[in-house]
């Protein structure tokens, strides 16, 4: 199998050929279960028919791996959604267990396109990741339960940039507060 990958400028950090506008990004927790799976694609049926067709996925375990596999499973229904894989450095998926790995490589295998930021590993490339993400869309699906870590730094990304934000997590007393 072949596989391309594109490695963005630290620069530029911009994806070519595709529009804010009509991209959107997934962030969330790696202890998703798929309990909200349900939301999940009723949050990404709302998105496509309001004109969004390019899904960012961080590729991390849990909520970026499922809500990728989500968008690949509608693809009868939503034709023209494309999943881009953002990968934060080449190998991550060597730190996952053997399951997971293999769901990585179906999305990857699946992905319209493969943006790896860096060649290795080092201190700061997820939040790159989630920089580059947010930045280069304009609504985010999110499973944020309120903890602190990546997810709370994206969605707080995506509030200074304006994005939509659509949470799936059921708790109505969870407000964006940062």
């Amino acid at each position: 199998m072949f596989l391309f990958v594109k490695f963005a400028s630290q620069k530029s950090m911009g994806i070519k050929n595709y529009n804010p506008e009509i991209t959107a990004c997934f962030t969330g927790h790696r202890t998703y279960d798929g309990g909200r799976n349900a939301e999940l694609e009723r949050a990404i049926c709302h998105l496509y028919s309001m004109g969004y067709r390019y899904f960012l996925c961080g590729m991390a375990v849990g909520f970026d791996l499922e809500a990728a596999e989500m968008v690949i499973s509608l693809r009868n229904r939503l034709p023209l959604a494309e999943v881009i894989s953002v990968v934060p450095f080449q190998g991550m998926e060597e730190r996952f267990p053997a399951e997971q790995r293999a769901r990585y490589a179906r999305v990857i295998a699946e992905s319209s396109e493969v943006i790896t930021l860096a060649t290795h590993y080092s201190p700061g490339v997820y939040t790159q990741r989630n920089n580059y993400m947010v930045k280069n869309s304009s609504a985010v699906i999110t499973y944020f339960t309120g903890e602190k870590g990546g997810t709370a730094y994206t969605i707080h990304q995506a509030v200074k940039h304006l994005c939509y934000i659509q949470n799936i997590y059921n708790d109505p007393q969870l407000q964006f507060t940062f």
